[in-house]
């Protein structure tokens, strides 16, 4: 919950709660917890209601209408005749990206091994580049 927060930040939070809320904090706090544990426990009825009214298993992940969906009301081969394009594209992807990455590794390779062999690419006599043209201004 606090997992943008930096320590400083999360300070300055804690010192404004002091001082709105004053000796009030630790009552506050309390009061919170208990909302927080009452709204928890309401939930975890709800989905017991749930699940003993659709006669099935159903976790708080569950109430998701996709997840629903896809756990209630579809059998497994309707899931899986769903799947079966995409299957193969995900599997054509992943070839072609194996292609790609093997031959990457090939042009490193090469590269490297260019870079090693004494008198390849490179000249050690090159000339030095030319120095830019100057402008005199007139005004």
């Amino acid at each position: 919950m606090f997992e943008n927060l930096n320590s400083w930040e999360f300070i300055a939070l804690l010192l404004l709660a002091l001082l709105i809320f004053g000796e009030r904090l630790p009552k506050v706090i309390s009061d919170g917890m208990r909302m927080l544990r009452n709204l928890r426990a309401m939930a975890t009825n709800a989905t017991g209601d749930l699940s003993r009214e659709l006669g099935t298993d159903i976790k708080l992940e569950d109430l998701n209408p996709k997840a629903f969906v896809r756990k209630h009301l579809l059998s497994e081969e309707d899931e899986a005749a769903l799947r079966k394009p995409l299957t193969g594209l995900y599997d054509d992807l992943k070839g072609e990206l194996n292609t790609v990455n093997k031959l990457g590794a090939d042009a490193k390779a090469n590269v490297n091994a260019m870079a090693a062999t004494p008198g390849g690419a490179t000249s050690s006599t090159a000339s030095p580049a030319p120095s830019a043209a100057r402008f005199d201004d007139a005004t």
